[in-house]
């Protein structure tokens, strides 16, 4: 028992050394070409002066919405879950 133990916590311990390895060095952000384009063009295209408001809710609003809906449904059945006979 104690050899699987051993096993599973060398695996975990070699997954985690990969990933941390695999990092970018801390504040220097890797920018691609969508990064750009948002940035250049959010003021003109969605008329707001905040780039993180017209991502969240001109760019990926579908999404935004559905994160609300699940949001909103969570918190209905706890409300539900938690109510007073």
């Amino acid at each position: 028992m104690k050899q699987l133990k051993l096993v599973f916590f060398s695996i975990f311990a070699f997954f985690f050394v990969f990933a941390m390895l695999m990092l970018r060095p801390f504040g220097s952000p890797q920018r691609t070409s969508m990064d750009h384009y948002i940035i250049e063009n959010s003021q003109k295209e969605a008329a707001c002066n905040n780039v993180v408001s017209a991502v969240v809710f001109d760019y990926r609003g579908f999404d935004t919405l559905g994160e609300s809906t699940v949001l909103f449904a969570a918190v209905s059945g706890v409300f539900l879950l938690f109510r007073r006979k």
